[in-house]
């Protein structure tokens, strides 16, 4: 006979997400797990395998959320360009504010990790290109609908808007948050013909 699980895996590794976001992979203890997810090391090693598999699927969450705010956005904008725009700086802002960390979590597993985590680093590699692949189809989108010129590559604006949000999430974090100036920066990309 099965044991029922008496916890809600969903749940357990949205919690463990956000920790990982905020401490990183080896600034967190098993301890930290432990109080955070409310489960005992053995637990965590019998459901998860090892505290890199939780990892593992706690960075799949956060790309997860990354790929829902950004569906979410076209469909409150109608528009894919408003709605890039509108996930950068929604991703920057509020993760600045009230995420836990103003780090887009995969950038700083690989800023993180060494070859010693090689399986981390592939899927964190892996699940970048996933959401650059999410901003090409919005750039697509955006050709179709006459937002863009059509004669501009979709995956190398994508790139360039993946750049731009690393960089500025960084740039914020450097300048103590400073909304203001982030979302000039912001505008610079979507509204004054730089894209």
């Amino acid at each position: 006979m099965s044991k029922n699980l008496k916890f809600d895996r969903q749940e357990v590794v949205q919690k463990a997400t956000d920790l990982y976001w905020q401490k990183g992979f080896h600034g967190t203890s098993m301890r930290n797990l432990q109080d955070v997810i409310d489960m005992r090391p053995g637990s965590i090693y019998a459901t998860f395998g090892s505290k890199e598999g939780l990892y593992k699927e706690s960075i799949q969450c956060y790309a997860d959320r990354g790929l829902k705010t950004l569906a979410s956005c076209y469909e409150t904008t109608g528009s894919p360009l408003k709605a890039l725009k509108k996930f950068v700086t929604m991703s920057i802002i509020n993760s600045a504010e009230s995420g836990p960390s103003g780090m887009c979590m995969l950038a700083k597993t690989i800023s993180e990790l060494t070859d010693d985590n090689q399986p981390l680093l592939d899927e964190s590699r892996r699940l970048l290109n996933v959401m650059e692949n999410a901003f090409t189809d919005m750039l697509i989108k955006a050709q179709d609908c006459g937002e863009i010129n059509s004669s501009e590559d979709p995956k190398a604006v994508a790139r360039y808007i993946q750049v731009q949000l690393m960089g500025l999430r960084t740039y914020m974090r450097a300048n103590n948050n400073d909304v203001q100036q982030i979302e000039e920066l912001i505008d610079n990309i979507f509204d004054k013909g730089i894209l």
